[in-house]
Formats: structure tokens, C-alpha cells, sequence
């Protein structure tokens, strides 16, 4: 059974439900309150970590096996992330965007300071969070094959995670507008089959020749290879509202995983899909999540989200059947079909309390 663990980024929120800039403080209380302890175990996972700008925070679980493990994993990440805000004055919540307007406050850091010289205002602008799965592989060779098989699935799993819709205190339309603001990165996207380990490393390193890229970390293709693991990496998701549909969404890039391995095993050749059509088929996800219609494979045609949903749990039930967690997807996409995905949940928070409530009750479905 292949391993699977998540990273997730969070707001980090202050009283009137803005953006607040204490990742700094909180990151220090919780390295004093966690002095000589051993916390985390083997990575990816544990502990917490800055991200770009300081009104965010990241936490990773470590690679289980099980997904009830997996669950307190990532219940175990939210409380202590949200014990470090609150010893910094702060909320954590699981929101891809702010509701509420705030302007991002820059990380220390060499890394930081040159993405904001090279990058200007999408860096200055960028305050997004996202939720980013890693499934264990065998070596690269295996990697890339699984890379070339499942970018027609990846829309869907951004489907079911969206939960950005509001931006600088406005509705924009979109479920995920991280997805959009996440597209200004020049190495974002879908990627076409590469059809080898030397081929993908060495578009990765053609990218950072060009200097568009400034080093391995910044390849934010919808799916690459770890650079610091050995797992397939799939970023395509918003950061998920509640900690069961981050569970799902681990679950259902695992089985994806799996299927595509098993298929380049079998000697099935991976269906060549158009950048374009892979594009638009993630610009659809992050427009309606899941009221609309969504582009699946094999054809790339439109179909209702619920049907798109059918089709890829269908693609990877073999794979869900043989890990056992085929009951508890369905159990946990029950659920999120009853209530919403994250940007659902927002909206209609907003129309009953306006965007401060929003926050309040984001934070509080967080750790839910």
C-alpha cells in the first residue's frame, strides 16, 4: 500500500477577521512550548512552518498507511497550528483566500525577499493557501509515468476542494479564485507527458536555466515529483474547510496514484491531453466547483459535476477496494455532498452574517 500524507497552509486572522501578520510569534511560541519534545516523527509532516507571507502558516502529517491515521493527523496538525495562532494573539482558519480584505505581510527570508524582486506584484498580491497530497512511488521513472497518467482527474479534485470564493471582501464569482491568483506563477499548471525521468528533470531544469524558475521549489506544476521526497505531488486543491474533505481528497489522489501506476505497469499508454484542454478544464473547476458541469476524461467533455465525480470514483474504486477505503470515501463524499464544499459553506455563512462571519465560523469549522 502506498503511503499518503497532506500539507496544508492557513490564515492566520485577527479579531475583526482580517489577515493578521503573526506567523513570526507564532512559530516562536510554538517552538518554546514544544522545547525537548520530539513532535512530528519522520517527514513529510510535523511540526509547523512559515510560508511566504506572515499571515500564513503550514503543518504536513506524516505518511500513513491508514486513513483513520490519517484523519488524526490532520485534526493533530489544525490544533497545534491553532494553538501556535492563538499564543500569538491570532485565529487559524481554513480559508484558500480571505474573506476580508488585508494586505500580505512578506516572510523573512533570502528565498522570499528574491521571489519578491523577481516576481513583483503576483508575490506582493499572493496570500492563497492551499492543500498539497503526497503519494509514496517506487523511484522517478514510476513517478513520471503516474505524472503522464492523471492530469484529466486533477480538475475534479479541485472541484471538490474549492473553497475560496470571496477576494479583497468581494464574491467573485469563482468557487476557487486561489486557483485563478495561483495561475500567475509562470511554472503553474497542467503539464503535458514527459515520458521519462530525464525528460521531467530536465524540463525542470531547463525551466530555472531560464531564470523564471530560481530553484526546484518554485516548479508549481498541478503535479510533480517531491524535491524532497519520494512521492508524486499533487497541488491543485484549494486548502480544505474541513479536515474529512482534506482526508477525502488524500484518499481519492491516493487511489489516482495507484490506478495510474497499475496502468503504466499494464503497458497502457497514457491518453495525450491538449495544455489547452487542461487549462480550460481547471478554469471550469474553479468556476463552479461542483454546480456546474465539469470536463472529465476520457473524452474531455462536460458532463455535471455529480457525473464527474461518479466517473473518477468509478476510475479508482479497484484501487479504494484493495486499500479498504472505498466505505469511507463514500461515507466522506456523503458528506460533502450534504453540505457543501468549503466555498458553498462561505457563501451561505455571508448571506446570514456578512464576511466577518464568515471567518468566525471558518475558524471554528476548522478544528470542527
Amino acid at each position: 500500500m502506498r503511503t499518503v500524507g497532506v500539507e496544508e497552509e492557513y490564515l492566520l486572522v485577527g479579531p475583526d477577521g482580517a489577515p493578521t501578520g503573526v506567523a513570526e510569534a507564532a512559530l516562536a511560541a510554538y517552538e518554546q512550548r514544544t522545547s525537548g519534545d520530539v513532535d512530528g516523527g519522520p517527514e513529510p509532516g510535523g511540526g509547523l512552518e512559515p510560508e511566504l507571507q506572515q499571515e500564513q502558516l503550514e503543518t504536513g502529517t506524516r505518511p500513513c498507511l491508514e486513513l483513520r491515521d490519517l484523519v488524526g493527523e490532520v485534526r493533530a496538525g489544525r490544533r497545534r497550528a491553532a494553538r501556535a495562532a492563538q499564543d500569538a494573539g491570532a485565529r487559524l482558519a481554513a480559508l484558500a483566500t480571505s474573506p476580508v480584505p488585508g494586505e500580505p505581510t512578506l516572510s523573512e527570508g533570502d528565498r522570499y525577499h528574491r521571489m519578491a524582486r523577481q516576481y513583483a506584484m503576483t508575490v506582493r498580491e499572493m496570500l492563497t493557501s492551499g492543500c498539497h497530497v503526497h503519494v509514496s512511488v517506487a523511484d522517478d521513472e514510476e513517478g513520471v509515468a503516474v505524472l503522464d497518467r492523471i492530469a484529466g482527474w486533477l480538475p475534479v479534485l479541485l472541484a471538490l476542494s474549492t473553497n475560496s470564493p470571496f477576494w479583497r471582501g468581494e464574491d467573485t464569482g469563482f468557487a476557487s479564485i486561489r486557483s485563478q491568483m495561483w495561475s500567475r506563477w509562470p511554472t503553474a499548471g497542467p503539464t503535458a507527458p514527459f515520458g521519462s525521468a530525464a525528460a521531467y528533470h530536465a524540463t525542470v531544469a531547463d525551466l530555472i536555466e531560464t531564470g523564471v524558475a530560481l530553484d526546484p521549489g518554485m516548479i508549481y506544476f498541478d503535479a510533480r515529483l517531491s524535491a524532497k521526497y519520494p512521492t508524486v505531488e499533487v497541488r491543485v486543491a484549494d486548502i480544505c474547510l474541513r479536515a474529512d474533505d482534506a482526508v477525502l481528497l488524500a484518499a481519492l489522489t491516493r487511489g489516482i496514484v495507484e490506478t495510474a501506476a497499475r496502468e503504466a505497469a499494464d503497458g497502457v499508454p497514457p491518453v495525450t491531453e491538449r495544455d489547452e484542454v487542461l487549462r480550460a478544464a481547471t478554469w471550469r473547476a474553479g468556476r463552479s466547483g461542483l454546480s456546474g458541469d465539469l470536463v472529465v476524461p476520457p473524452a474531455l467533455a462536460p458532463v455535471p459535476a455529480a457525473d464527474a465525480v461518479a466517473h473518477l470514483l468509478d476510475h479508482v474504486r479497484p484501487a479504494l477496494t484493495d486499500t479498504g477505503d472505498l466505505p469511507m470515501v463514500q461515507e466522506l463524499l456523503a458528506g460533502l455532498w450534504r453540505r457543501g464544499t468549503g466555498a458553498d459553506e462561505q457563501r451561505a455563512w455571508a448571506r446570514e452574517g456578512g464576511l466577518p462571519a464568515v471567518v468566525e465560523r471558518a475558524a471554528a469549522a476548522t478544528l470542527a
